[in-house]
């Protein structure tokens, strides 16, 4: 999907490119980063590291990206002081599984457990800010950090992203002299439930709503919208105070702040699917110390970079387990555009998320997104993608319990035999094929499955081998034939069905 910057941003962008040609940059001819870091003053002092995640937040909704509903100063701030990535994509649209990827640099078919939520991260995974504390930072976290699911069956003691602390503010108040520190700004918001009509009531107009092609253009859901970014507002100012308060101590010119969100938008055909509104996500870095600012990089990256990125930036080697390819080199490079080329897709996976079907079994899928196409291979298609429609089945008792309930779901579930609702609910509630292939120059908002047309048969295939390839290499059980354990792994959410099986029937 194309994404039009706002005009300020993009003529900026535009000028600073004609002065430099950031085409045909390939990882080999950037550079290392460690070389190029190695050449600054004060080299050898390490950063300390500010990762800042939103829960439930698209890749449009900032006003960096030119939402006209929402308010994001501190994005802002880092996106124009340092870079601001277009193309940043979760491993995985769903919380836990997100967030082990992004701890440990691999993909959620190389976790085991860990590839469903409401599960576990067994410690035989490194993360990052582990492998920092060993170094000598200090680790911790706010709000969510790992989760949900309980981490004692995976062999830990605490959460992976450090000792909780109520906000940043307390835990920088003991932060000792000369120790860099790594801190996990997590938040809640804008994750459901919302407070009905708190957008409208702050002042926000209905009309200005930014609505995704996907779903009905209407008051419902225009207010649902704008209850949903106060939500990103409120997470947004969190890391406005957080940026004053290292801005004030004198750290925030050597401080790596990261701000991103865990996956996509709590909304119907978003969050838990392999669209864009569920799994691309806003990303900004800022570093002034090492990265020249008012940047804009188009390169294709996933979240799980940035636990190699982190470690590089911090002089610490990578585990040998770990896929993912650190962005220093892109984010120290000055350039803008497209800047390393290899990076011209990401890949994207999906398997249990609430288990809202019989014997609570998930929807395994996997997709390429490139500047182009997605490509989806649903490995299951005769399960219901979104929750069984059967209440019995679903948390909460609400059909299609993967869905998160909301004004807007509830909206298209009782008008589903309006002509203007009818297709969008069926894209959202209903089956989909194995195959599903989007054109993203015709079809921006992916809403035409192109798959079985006899002219796109060769993008189909070439796409095809291209993901079950990334698989192989990246040894995932699904594309080697091997068992795949994810519909039978225990389960630490409240199970709803009363067929709920975690073993697999004789």
């Amino acid at each position: 999907m194309s994404v039009s910057l706002p005009a300020s941003r993009a003529n900026t962008t535009s000028r600073r490119c004609s002065r430099r040609t950031f085409l045909g940059f390939s990882a080999a001819s950037i550079g290392t980063a460690s070389a190029r870091l190695a050449a600054r003053e004060d080299s050898n002092e390490p950063p300390n590291i500010l990762l800042c995640i939103s829960d439930d937040q698209s890749w449009l909704n900032t006003s960096a990206m030119g939402d006209p509903t929402v308010r994001t100063p501190a994005f802002d701030r880092v996106a124009e002081e340092g870079v601001l990535f277009t193309n940043a994509y979760c491993d995985a649209p769903t919380c836990g599984p997100s967030r082990s990827a992004i701890l440990t640099g691999q993909p959620i078919w190389r976790l085991e457990e860990a590839g469903n939520i409401h599960s576990t991260l067994p410690s035989k995974f490194p993360t990052y800010t582990e492998l920092l504390e060993r170094a000598g930072y200090r680790i911790g976290h706010t709000s969510k950090g790992w989760g949900p699911g309980r981490l004692e069956p995976g062999g830990r003691t605490r959460n992976p992203a450090g000792d909780k602390f109520e906000s940043f503010e307390a835990f920088h108040v003991d932060q000792p002299a000369g120790r860099p520190f790594c801190f996990w700004l997590g938040s809640s918001d804008p994750h459901r439930p919302y407070e009905l009509g708190s957008g409208a009531e702050s002042g926000k107009d209905p009309s200005a709503a930014l609505v995704p092609p996907h779903l009905p253009n209407n008051g419902v859901v225009r207010n649902d919208i704008l209850d949903y970014c106060l939500e990103i507002e409120r997470f947004d100012s969190r890391v406005g105070t957080a940026l004053a308060l290292l801005e004030q101590s004198g750290q925030l010119r050597n401080t790596i702040v990261v701000v991103t969100s865990d996956h996509g938008m709590p909304f119907p055909r978003a969050k838990a699917t392999l669209y864009d509104y569920g799994t691309r996500v806003p990303l900004a870095v800022r570093w002034p110390k090492a990265v020249t600012g008012g940047r804009t990089v188009n390169d294709f990256v996933s979240l799980s970079d940035l636990a190699p990125t982190f470690l590089e930036a911090a002089g610490q080697p990578e585990p040998a387990a770990v896929t993912a390819r650190s962005l220093l080199a892109v984010v120290t490079s000055g350039k803008s555009g497209r800047v390393d080329t290899s990076r011209d897709a990401a890949y994207i996976a999906m398997e249990r998320h609430d288990g809202c079907r019989r014997d609570g079994k998930g929807y395994p899928c996997r997709a390429i997104r490139t500047a182009t196409h997605l490509y989806i291979r649903n490995f299951e298609p005769a399960r219901w993608p979104s929750g069984s429609p059967d209440p019995k089945d679903c948390a909460r008792n609400i059909p299609y319990g993967e869905v998160a309930p909301s004004p807007t779901k509830t909206f298209m579930m009782e008008n589903r035999d309006d002509p203007s609702v009818d297709r969008l609910a069926e894209l959202a509630f209903g089956t989909r094929p194995a195959h599903e292939l989007f054109d993203l120059q015709e079809d921006p908002g992916q809403l035409r499955n192109i798959a079985a047309d006899a002219g796109a048969a060769d993008t189909l295939h070439e796409l095809d081998d291209r993901l079950m390839a990334h698989l192989a290499a990246t040894k995932d059980p699904r594309a080697l034939g091997e068992p795949a354990m994810w519909d039978h792994y225990p389960y630490y959410g409240r199970k709803v069905n009363s067929d709920w099986s975690v073993a697999p029937k004789p």
